[in-house]
């Protein structure tokens, strides 16, 4: 049995896309990329968090004039959202709402926004197509 178990963690260590995000001892920055779904563990921290664009929105009349990502999921149902703001829309080329369908990696502090993890993006170079 425990053999098994063993081939078991080789086997889902090898099958995942990158190695586990882990915390730097004494740090508040995380290591690794931080997958959609495990993002809400890490609010409060510096991190990476990698995931596919299911649904993008420019709200160009609401304040601020945010775009919006959407991963793990599109609005309303998203498991989380990278938040960029109109006045740093100028830095991003093309467009960051041409990024649905792609898998992008979203720099900064994980932070929480209606209940759902969220980073705000602070300009092209915290934002990575991969």
């Amino acid at each position: 049995m425990r053999s098994g178990v063993a081939a078991f963690c080789v086997v889902w260590f090898c099958a995942t896309s990158s190695p586990p995000a882990m915390a730097q001892a004494g740090s508040n920055r995380i290591r690794g990329e931080i997958p959609v779904v495990q993002a809400a563990q890490f609010v409060g921290k510096e991190g990476t968090v990698c995931g596919v664009v299911d649904g993008a929105r420019f709200a160009e009349n609401a304040e601020g004039q945010p775009t919006f990502l959407f991963m793990g999921g599109n609005f309303p149902s998203h498991k989380f959202s990278a938040r960029i703001w109109g006045r740093d829309r100028g830095d991003f080329d093309p467009a960051p709402e041409t990024l649905s369908g792609k898998t992008v990696c979203v720099t900064g502090e994980i932070r929480t926004a209606n209940g759902r993890p969220e980073i705000v993006v602070r300009g092209a170079r915290n934002l990575k197509v991969k």
